[in-house]
Parts: structure tokens; sequence; C-alpha cells
């Protein structure tokens, strides 16, 4: 089994293997009881000690809960969010944080968390302001139920007004280190090497559009040469590269393929590569 790397969440104590679970998935109406407890374990015996989930995602905390019985739950780091149950989506009040973490406590199954993160606030001074989601969540970790603190959300801004305050632990962005926008590493990244704050890089497959995932993308007039055609770099979201394709020459279409796959292999690696090695930087 290959062993994954440790490598320290900023200032905290935590030691999380450079791949961790992101549970969003499990709780798609689609999938079953039994396979989110066979998805969780499996990571687990794989050698990552590091899960995420959310209420925002549908029954994924409940079977996440399911599959850390018997012990499990020792073996991970483990974090959910505040600020985006489906009944009260946007309540960062401190009542609404105390519910949503003790409704997260008594699904998985556990009488602490090791991260709970402020999760995709509208207005970043909201779950701010004296007496909300993060006084509260302040409280909860004075009292051992919340070790770590920290915020999730894909805007930039958002980050630096929170990591600035120094109170937040971790940050968690999303979409934004990856092959197609590496924007994170001009502001949240530096911003959080400073202050000792631990990065999690979300989604850098793509998200749900699996844009990295390596699915080979439907031609239904047969194999054929790609020209990237550039266009206008936006900040959010990264722009797909357009595409114009041509009919190859026959003699010469097998090589193209084989030279087009054999590029694309060594470009994701690099990726992989890379994001680690900046993470790292990051979390000392």
């Amino acid at each position: 089994m290959i062993q994954l790397e440790l490598r320290r969440l900023g200032r905290t104590e935590m030691r999380a293997t450079a791949i961790g679970i992101g549970c969003a998935s499990l709780g798609m109406p689609d999938r079953t009881d039994e396979a989110g407890i066979r998805a969780v374990r499996r990571a687990l015996e794989l050698g990552t000690n590091y899960l995420d989930t959310s209420p925002a995602y549908g029954e994924s905390e409940r079977r996440v809960g399911l599959a850390l019985r018997g012990g499990w739950r020792e073996k991970i780091y483990l974090q959910t969010k505040t600020g985006t149950h489906p009944q009260r989506r946007g309540d960062y009040s401190t009542e609404g944080t105390r519910w949503s973490v003790e409704n997260s406590l008594r699904l998985l199954g556990t009488d602490y968390l090791d991260a709970v993160l402020i999760h995709d606030p509208a207005d970043i001074e909201v779950p701010l302001a004296p007496g909300h989601a993060l006084d509260e969540l302040l409280r909860m970790k004075e009292r051992g139920l919340v070790r770590h603190v920290g915020l999730g959300c894909r805007q930039h801004r958002f980050h630096k007004r929170t990591i600035e305050t120094g109170l937040l632990d971790l940050a968690l962005t999303y979409l934004d280190y990856t092959l197609l926008d590496q924007s994170a590493a001009e502001t949240t990244l530096p911003l959080a090497k400073e202050y000792e704050v631990g990065v999690q890089l979300a989604s850098v497959f793509g998200c749900w559009a699996g844009v990295l995932t390596g699915k080979e993308p439907e031609n239904p007039a047969g194999p054929c040469d790609v020209e990237l055609v550039p266009t206008a770099r936006a900040e959010h979201p990264p722009p797909r590269p357009a595409l114009r394709a041509r009919r190859p020459r026959r003699r010469h279409r097998d090589r193209r393929l084989r030279h087009a796959r054999a590029r694309r292999g060594s470009l994701q690696r690099c990726t992989y590569a890379g994001a680690a090695g900046e993470v790292a930087r990051v979390q000392g």
C-alpha cells in the first residue's frame, strides 16, 4: 500500500495525509448506505486520515457516521461545516450554529469534531459579527466540542478577511488551484502561510463538471486532432478552452493519438505534484 505523505495543517497539531476524502457525493439520493460505508472505509484502508463532509451534502453526514462505527472514528480527523444545513441555510446566528454543530455530532456519532468550517456565506461579515457563528465556534472550541475552526468558500477576499482576524486555523478553497486556474497561489496561499493557517485544496478535478477526471470527450466524427484556441482569462469561474477540430491525415492518426495521450498523462502528473508542493510550503 502507498504511504501517503503527512503534512501539518498550519499551526495546528493535525498531521493530515496529503490526500483526504471529500464526502459530498456520498449524500446523493442515488447512493446507498452500504456504498457510502464501503467508500469511506476503503479510503481509510488506503491510508487517508482526513475526512470532510457537510450538512449541505444530503445524507453524507449520516452515512459517514455509519461508516465510522466500530472503532473507525479514532483513525481519522473528522471535519464538517456549518451555515448550509437545508433546514437553516444561511443561518450563521449563535443559536443556528449551535444547532447545526450539535446535529452534526449526533449524525456523525461522535462527541467532538476535529474541525468545523463556516460554509459558503453570501456576506462574510455576517458570520464574523459579534454573537454569530465565529464567536459560537470559538466557545465550542473552549468546551472541547470543536478542536479547530475555519472557513470553507471560494471567494478569496473572504479568505483574506477571516485569516487576518488571526482567529481561524484552517481555510478551504476550491476550484482555484487546478490545471485551469492557480489564482489561489496569488492570494489565499501566501496569506495563509504568513498567518500559519492550514490550507485545504478542494475540487482539484473540476468539481461536478469533471473537467480534469480524464474522461474522453465524445467525438461522433471519429478520431481527430484538437487545437486549443486561447480565450480571455476570467478569475471566476476559469474558462474552458474552446475546441476546434479537424480530421487528421489517415497515416498519422494513430501516432498523433498516442502522443496526445502521453502529453495528457504527463500534464496530469505534473499538476498533482505542483499542487502538493504548494500546499507543503503553506502548511510548513
